[in-house]
């Protein structure tokens, strides 16, 4: 959020708006709709981790910014985009309206650009693009980085494989294949001393403890750890 003046009028509000989608909230101090209604767009607009700027606009310390909107009465708010002025409404509305107002101008990530979609380079994004692109170099190397990152060394082979082969390229996958061998030893020893403890677990409460201590060490993401506690109850109950 940001206060907007007359001086600062074009550079925070029509030029950001170039960018990405801006909110102008007019207000006033003496206005008491805009007491109620000036919270609850700085929430909704701060829902959008930044996709949305808001711009507060006090019309008696700023005139000439507001003469550009034409303001008939207050509380008025404006959505502008690419330096024109999309929607708006006037006077107090429940935060679902304000909400929904303030979703309508965020683009969908099948709407965005490539270059957009890189620069905001999360997983869903770049799944995005590569559904649009299954070669595109950059969203594979940038997915993969960021599921090794995460500890997904496997999730991340596929995007890996899919790069142009280079000897960089080549030392990236052997060395996340190598840590996914590695994981799985890890994973078959945990299971096969699983297996081991099943019969204990309904009388010894030590082969209980570490038989739930292992559940935490395969992870609750792993699907064989359902198939472990499904198998723990049966045996306890």
């Amino acid at each position: 959020m940001i206060d907007v003046t007359d001086l600062s009028f074009e550079a925070d509000v029509l030029t950001e708006s170039m960018t990405r989608p801006v909110v102008v909230d007019l207000w006033a101090p003496w206005c008491g709709p805009c007491k109620t209604l000036g919270p609850m767009i700085e929430k909704v607009v701060a829902e959008t981790g930044g996709k949305v700027l808001l711009a507060k606009i006090n019309v008696d310390e700023n005139p000439a910014a507001s003469q550009a909107f034409q303001v008939q009465s207050i509380p008025a708010v404006y959505a502008m985009k690419d330096g024109q002025i999309v929607d708006g409404f006037m006077g107090a509305k429940p935060e679902a309206e304000i909400r929904e107002f303030v979703q309508k101008l965020i683009p969908s990530l099948a709407d965005m650009s490539t270059d957009e979609l890189l620069a905001i380079g999360d997983e869903e994004s770049l799944l995005t693009l590569l559904e649009r692109d299954p070669n595109h170099e950059q969203a594979n190397l940038a997915l993969a980085m960021l599921l090794i990152d995460s500890g997904k060394n496997e999730q991340a082979l596929p995007y890996l494989e899919n790069l142009p082969p280079s000897p960089e390229v080549q030392a990236l996958l052997d060395q996340v294949q190598a840590e996914v061998s590695s994981q799985q030893g890890e994973m078959a020893e945990v299971e096969g001393r699983l297996g081991q403890l099943l019969d204990q677990v309904k009388d010894d409460d030590e082969a209980r403890s570490e038989f739930l201590g292992l559940l935490e060490t395969l992870g609750a993401e792993n699907p064989q750890t359902a198939e472990w506690r499904r198998k723990l109850s049966t045996r306890l109950f």
